[in-house]
């Protein structure tokens, strides 16, 4: 088996023994991935604050690592805030960063101590004031360009600049402290100009409050979008940060606000391979061209982002040889349990049932996206290497 280059070398042997341990599908973590990319974004944006997206992957492992080097935390929920706090970090390096959130849930996040809030609607924003008062928000935008992203998050979170203005004006009535604007340009985004137009956006607006209705935000939340190494090609991160450090100065000159950045699939994506077992390999007919290789993993443990065919992961097998096309589906009694029918991979000649095929740059969105136990299947079991 051929390790991609990612991948930790010394991790071969490690993987090896947890297959010998361990049964089929299960996420093998390398930390020491999550660590270097963790250590190349602060040396690509040294001025900014890393808010990690916990939702990208839970494990206890990846937050005690990230909280130990530093890094700050974006949460989505009650469940998160507890991994984390459990984790010792203090409530000023969090921000509950989900635009839908009970009142209930506000609460609890006031109690625990964190004052960093996003929003994006007027009854999101009262029920901040009424359950979080004096804290700060920031307020998210919509960006455009999103069909950059293998993984759009476009049009479910963000309002348009004048409502941005509005709302930060009502913060201040609140008796909130409006602070700064947000945006993401959307997961795995391999367009890097995305983030020109968004930065020029925020500063408009920024110019409209200060001169309109004095008020001075400070900070820029440019969300997450950097990618992991899957088969759709990108830019080097560097490019990426060279890139955006220029748009921000462009814009802002030397008196750039905080920049708040939120990673997740960049920081565990290359961390990750899942480990799956052939159940079964089949034609549909005696003449038909291609074989259906099925999986112990698929859609609804672990490969959710397949869905559309958006991501498209890297994969080895334990056979080599000739190769043919073939369409890979999971293990459940649903049609939707289908990865890969109209991108086709080559798999050798010579896989079996029985065979292992290795799904690299699986560190984020696998372990969290699963399923409980549809069809009595349990979730997707990780280990670290």
């Amino acid at each position: 088996m051929i390790l991609p280059q990612h991948f930790s070398p010394s991790a071969s042997k490690s993987l090896s023994e947890l297959i010998k341990q361990y049964p089929t599908p299960f996420l093998a973590l390398d930390l020491n991935v999550v660590k270097a990319r963790y250590n190349e974004l602060g040396e690509g944006f040294p001025d900014a604050d890393v808010f990690y997206a916990v939702k990208a992957n839970p494990a206890d492992e990846v937050i005690q690592l990230l909280a130990d080097l530093g890094s700050s935390f974006d949460i989505a929920s009650p469940q998160e805030l507890d991994k984390v706090l459990k984790c010792g970090v203090s409530p000023d390096r969090m921000s509950y960063g989900n635009t839908i959130k009970k009142a209930s849930a506000v609460r609890y996040f006031y109690e625990k101590g964190v004052r960093l809030y996003a929003t994006d609607a007027e009854a999101d924003l009262r029920n901040i004031a009424a359950n979080a008062p004096g804290s700060r928000v920031y307020i998210r935008v919509l960006t455009d360009g999103s069909e950059g992203a293998d993984w759009p998050l476009s049009r479910k979170f963000g309002c348009n600049p004048e409502m941005a203005i509005e709302l930060a004006v009502l913060a201040k009535e609140l008796g909130l402290v409006p602070y700064g604007i947000s945006f993401h340009v959307g997961s795995q985004q391999r367009d890097i100009d995305v983030w020109d137009g968004a930065i020029a956006k925020v500063k408009t607006i920024y110019e409209r409050l200060a001169t309109e209705f004095d008020i001075q935000l400070e900070m820029m939340n440019m969300g997450g979008g950097f990618p992991a190494n899957y088969l759709q090609k990108t830019n080097e991160f560097n490019v990426y940060a060279e890139e955006i450090k220029r748009f921000l100065k462009e814009d802002f000159g030397e008196s750039a606000p905080r920049v708040i950045l939120e990673p997740g699939r960049s920081l565990v994506g290359d961390a990750g391979v899942i480990v799956s077992e052939v159940v079964l390999i089949s034609r549909k007919s005696t003449t038909a061209l291609e074989r259906w290789i099925y999986t112990d993993v698929g859609m609804f443990n672990g490969l959710i982002e397949t869905l559309g065919e958006a991501i498209k992961y890297p994969l080895k097998t334990s056979k080599e040889g000739p190769v043919e096309e073939v369409i890979l589906a999971g293990p459940t009694c649903d049609s939707l349990d289908i990865m890969y029918e109209h991108h086709k991979y080559e798999l050798p000649l010579s896989l079996e049932i029985g065979d292992y095929i290795y799904w690299y740059s699986t560190g984020a969105y696998t372990t969290s996206y699963s399923s409980i136990e549809f069809n009595g299947f349990p979730p997707l079991d990780y280990y670290i290497l």
